[in-house]
């Protein structure tokens, strides 16, 4: 277990992914990790934040749950889930429940 933690995904090809959380739990054997509590990931000018982040490394994507609140320059969106492609940075949203968006 880890505690306040800082970490990033730095790719020669595309714009680095800065995570932090106030908890995580790294596999040392896939070197996936599970981050939890006041999770923010920073990329391009994008930030989302959330209560769990799952990095699947193995799959290349990572999965924003619970309280998930997506921003930009231009728009604030919550979501149920949030699902990043980490090498393309593509990203799907899902939600069980009516999506809030707000532009500015």
């Amino acid at each position: 277990d880890l505690e306040n933690v800082k970490g990033s995904i730095i790719s020669s090809e595309r714009p680095d992914i800065y995570i932090s959380s106030k908890f995580a739990e790294y596999n040392y054997s896939d070197q996936n990790s599970k981050f939890y509590d006041d999770v923010v990931i920073k990329y391009n000018d994008q930030v989302i934040k959330c209560d769990n982040l799952d990095l699947k490394i193995s799959d290349n994507i990572a999965i924003a749950y619970n309280n998930v609140i997506f921003q930009d320059r231009d728009s604030l969106m919550k979501a149920e889930k949030i699902t990043m492609n980490i090498l393309t940075k593509d990203i799907i949203i899902n939600s069980d429940n009516k999506i809030e968006i707000t532009t500015n």
